[in-house]
């Protein structure tokens, strides 16, 4: 089975299908890109398989056969699933210290008890997760902005934080939602290098929304296309560059 199978999955917001009846696998360790214009339900997909919307029909089923459907955000993020957002969703007027400390906390089972009356057993696993933190900052070059406000980092540096947020978690699959988003150029080239950097250091399974189709065709190494909700396409990048509907319905021409 694949680490995450979708079958079916269907969202109405009235009479409107904003996601129909869409089909989708995910395995182990691969970067798959999700393309389409605006308005295609790419954020809705997101937002159905983390938890944020409930499926008006079909299922989204990780690998041990757990069965999603119902679950809130946070306990989907427990279970391995972690995300980013259109719109930078950081807490700002924390350090980028805390915020990523924050995320990291999710994984942490000390009792209630223990964090109240502050046992030495609080202290050491707080100091461990600090450490854990600043090697995961190391790792993505913003070991020295750990006391800055999140809100004072660039553009740029905000997008990785919340990348990096997102990694704290240790998911098994990281869902990334238009992170070249507002970027420059050279932001959007620092930002692959990134992508295929996570890719590398952590093995874990990328489903990336993007409109630049550039990064898309560089790092994915498949894509899924949506149109109107329902997925119209699939294939390898070169598949998808030469295939007819793709490039009428999106593209306007050869890429």
């Amino acid at each position: 089975m694949s680490l995450l199978e979708v079958k079916d999955l269907t969202k109405n917001f009235g009479g409107l299908a904003a996601v129909s009846d869409v089909n989708m696998e995910l395995e182990e360790n691969e970067l798959v890109g999700l393309i389409g214009p605006n308005g295609a339900g790419k954020t809705t997909l997101f937002n159905l398989l983390t938890g944020v919307y409930e499926p008006s029909e079909g299922t989204v089923t990780l690998s041990d056969s757990k069965v999603l459907n119902g679950l809130p955000p946070y306990k989907i993020a427990d279970l391995g699933l972690s995300r980013t957002f259109q719109n930078i969703r950081l807490f700002k007027d924390l350090t980028v210290l805390d915020n990523v400390l924050i995320a990291m906390n999710s994984k942490q089972k000390e009792s209630v008890v223990s964090s109240i009356l502050r046992f030495p057993s609080f202290y050491r696993k707080e100091a461990e997760m600090k450490k854990k933190v600043i090697e995961l900052l190391e790792i993505f070059g913003m070991e020295e902005k750990i006391d800055t406000l999140a809100k004072n980092l660039p553009y740029g540096e905000q997008r990785r934080l919340e990348i990096v947020r997102a990694l704290a978690t240790e998911p098994k699959i990281l869902f990334l939602d238009e992170p070249a988003a507002g970027m420059n150029p050279q932001e959007t080239a620092d930002l692959t290098e990134l992508i295929e950097k996570i890719q590398e250091e952590f093995q874990i399974t990328i489903l990336l929304i993007e409109h630049d189709m550039s990064l898309v065709m560089e790092v994915c190494e498949r894509i899924y296309v949506l149109e109107y909700g329902k997925i119209i396409a699939k294939g390898t990048p070169e598949e998808i560059k030469n295939n007819k509907r793709v490039i009428e319905a999106y593209l306007g021409g050869e890429l």
